[in-house]
């Protein structure tokens, strides 16, 4: 954890120098140094102070870069294929427990029948799909959404003639070890 490096970064952002942030937290140019320097480890409630003056919340300057924001670049998307190679995936971003992705599923093709920890939430951007869990079955189209718990077994299929766009975001619960 680099507290440190994050008030430096904060503060270089926001275009504040050293004397106007010691003015307004009322600690010392030598005291702030050292702190942006990690040469000393600030209490709590000093952290507190300099947040206040940053504007940001304290827990942000506890996380570690990994707990950020974490951006995929268009070109940068990891693409995987399912269902004998029909089903086209692009991973567009994951953090934690959350992951987000484009399904592409061409006229007919399925996703099969499957189950898993967490909760999904999708938006068809194109085409015609039918949703099924269990005895749920929805016809959605282009603009339409829906949820549903993943532990039950669920079945996504394009029923249109044209290939269906689906942006899926799945969320999983994760013990405070992953985090």
């Amino acid at each position: 954890m680099d507290i440190g490096l994050a008030i430096r970064t904060i503060r270089k952002q926001k275009q504040i120098t050293i004397m106007q942030m010691c003015e307004g937290t009322g600690l010392s140019k030598g005291f702030i140094s050292n702190v942006e320097n990690n040469k000393t480890s600030p209490s709590i409630a000093t952290l507190e102070s300099i947040a206040d003056y940053l504007e940001v919340p304290l827990p942000y300057l506890l996380l570690t870069p990994e707990q950020r924001m974490n951006v995929v670049r268009k070109n940068e998307r990891k693409e995987t294929t399912a269902g004998s190679g029909q089903i086209k995936v692009q991973q567009l971003t994951a953090k934690g427990a959350m992951r987000m992705s484009i399904v592409e599923l061409p006229p007919g093709a399925s996703t099969g029948v499957s189950k898993h920890a967490g909760e999904e939430s999708h938006l068809v951007l194109q085409g015609k799909i039918r949703a099924e869990q269990c005895e749920d079955v929805e016809v959605l189209e282009e603009g339409d959404s829906f949820t549903w718990n993943a532990i039950v077994p669920h079945e996504v299929t394009n029923i249109g003639e044209e290939p269906a766009v689906v942006l899926i975001a799945v969320s999983k619960e994760l013990s405070l070890d992953h985090l």
